[in-house]
């Protein structure tokens, strides 16, 4: 009897591996309905049992449950028919509390960390939303940076990875994008609360160079050598088994997170009687010596990170263990993943720079206040993508628009966008002069981006001063307060992101009008905490049904 044989789509299609296992097994078609009800050792209806695997797994679990289901497995006097379907991880947390009426008996992610978001979903419906439960691992692989043998020579540290030109997977949907990320921040000076600058301005690089998943990265990788990304080893083995032009797998000399592959049990309140004793004899034979043996053929290691003594240079990877270092928390990888989704958002961000007399006056670094919002500002820029709107506003008593808001990878007046923005930063010293019009130039701002709002992009005003509202005759607080409470509105959020420059900006002020709009103020007593707040502003920027 033969496995059902299955890969979700769309999936792209995984190079096999295991060709000679598979041969005897498949149908033309590349399904073939098991079917035990006439075997001597069972009765009735066969017992269904559905069993998702993450892709990489597919040909190896396949052949799994062909011999599986050829010894007639008896469970409670039916036989079990094993159906292997491959999704990826993301796929299954996402469906599992939204579609319980054909819930997997077993679901083999490739990383334990899909289990605790899969289990805040559980029990959503309640007594329809199937329940999970985490059994040990069945296999392993640790992730490494992939890249042509030319390549792999010159790479020995994750932190190169994160510096340089590196390729992902997307985080959104891959494990090994997370992972990548989870590293990244890893790197990262440790922090409480917001992720810090350096991560942000990592995110903001990887956000440019993502693909669809590894087997993606592969294909880039035949036809651009240079080509660097993140994967698990077995993926290597995997590619290898096939290409014609090899990729090596690099240990990072950091160590590496190593891909776990547990087994879940997936239960639900209507799954047919007997499906529990199938659903365990399925989970024995898994870590059977038999199964062990067809998983190393397919380039995983056992679930302690040994691999095959077999394993070589053909393969690209290496038999000895590498060095290991503890994978993510949950609660890790949520702030990771929050930093992703909004620094991953297409921004529409109106800068808006105070130039009264004071912005003159020496930051502790030497600095005045005005260079270090040009250089904070400037810094930021460089990192933003093409597709990101930015405007630039200066205020003292008066507003002037230097560059109007548009896209980074358009033209101001002729002028590419950001070299507008680079040059009119330039002259922002020369601008110093004058009082603070600091209420009316809050509301002006706000009314622009209100006017004029993008629902696919993220709208933002980032208010800079170093003092307070110098204007007789404008808008009070109060007014100002009142004016930006009556337009809010949560399905076109825009934000007022305060920033206050040295020891004499007002933030008692600027927590209100930010709060006023939900953004959040900050205050900078030096250029390395300009620095610091800006990107963490980056980060917390807010979305709406549209752009999150």
């Amino acid at each position: 009897m033969a496995a059902h044989h299955q890969s979700r789509a769309p999936q792209h299609p995984l190079r096999p591996f295991l060709l000679p296992l598979l041969v005897a097994s498949l149908a033309v078609t590349g399904l073939v309905v098991a079917n035990a009800a006439a075997s001597p050792h069972c009765h009735g209806s066969d017992i269904p049992l559905r069993v998702v695997v993450t892709p990489a797994m597919l040909t190896p679990v396949h052949a799994i449950a062909d011999a599986f289901n050829h010894d007639v497995t008896n469970a409670d006097g039916q036989c079990a028919t094993v159906d292997v379907t491959a999704e990826p991880a993301a796929q299954v947390v996402q469906d599992l509390p939204v579609n319980p009426v054909d819930p997997p008996a077993l679901w083999v992610p490739d990383s334990a960390l899909w289990v605790p978001t899969a289990q805040q979903l559980e029990g959503k419906v309640t007594g329809k939303t199937p329940q999970l439960a985490e059994h040990p691992s069945i296999a392993s692989s640790p992730l490494v940076i992939a890249a042509s043998e030319q390549q792999a020579g010159k790479l020995t540290s994750w932190r190169q990875l994160v510096s340089g030109n590196v390729t992902i997977a997307d985080p959104l949907s891959n494990t090994e994008g997370i992972a990548t990320l989870a590293l990244a921040q890893r790197l990262s000076p440790a922090s409480t609360g917001a992720p810090p600058p350096q991560l942000i301005a990592v995110l903001l690089k990887l956000r440019n160079a993502t693909v669809d998943s590894t087997a993606a990265a592969f294909r880039v990788l035949q036809q651009h050598p240079d080509t660097v990304f993140t994967a698990t080893e077995q993926s290597v083995v995997s590619y290898n088994a096939t290409a014609a032009t090899k990729a090596a797998a690099v240990y990072p000399t950091e160590g590496s997170v190593l891909f776990d592959y547990p087994v879940v049990r997936v239960t639900t309140a209507t799954e047919p009687a007997g499906t529990g004793v199938a659903a365990a004899a399925f989970e024995a034979e898994l870590r059977s010596a038999r199964s062990m043996g067809i998983l190393s053929a397919a380039g995983f290691r056992d679930p302690h990170a040994v691999a095959s003594a077999s394993w070589g240079g053909k393969d690209g990877v290496r038999a000895q263990t590498p060095k290991l270092i503890p994978a993510p928390t949950a609660d890790q990888v949520t702030t990771v993943m929050r930093a992703w989704s909004v620094v991953h958002l297409d921004g529409r961000t109106l800068a808006v720079i105070d130039t009264s007399g004071s912005m003159k006056d020496p930051m502790p670094d030497g600095q005045s206040r005005i260079e270090v919002a040009r250089d904070g500002a400037l810094a930021g820029l460089s990192l933003m993508p093409d597709t990101t709107s930015v405007g630039l506003w200066t205020f003292s008593l008066t507003t002037t628009e230097l560059v109007p808001l548009g896209p980074l990878g358009g033209l101001d007046r002729g002028v590419p966008q950001r070299l507008a923005l680079q040059r009119a930063g330039a002259t922002l010293p020369g601008r110093v002069g004058g009082s603070t019009a600091l209420y009316d130039t809050a509301l002006a701002g706000y009314e622009a981006l209100k006017s004029d709002f993008d629902p696919t992009k993220v709208n933002a005003e980032v208010l800079i001063t170093d003092g307070r509202n110098e204007r007789a005759g404008g808008l009070d607080l109060n007014g100002l307060l009142a004016r930006l409470r009556s337009q809010a509105d949560p399905t076109r959020p825009v934000e007022i992101i305060g920033i206050g420059l040295g020891p004499d900006a007002d933030m008692t002020v600027l927590n209100q009008i930010a709060a006023a709009t939900g953004g959040k103020a900050y205050q900078a007593l030096d250029g390395a905490a300009f620095r610091a707040v800006f990107f963490d502003a980056l980060s917390r920027r807010p979305c709406n049904s549209s752009t999150c």
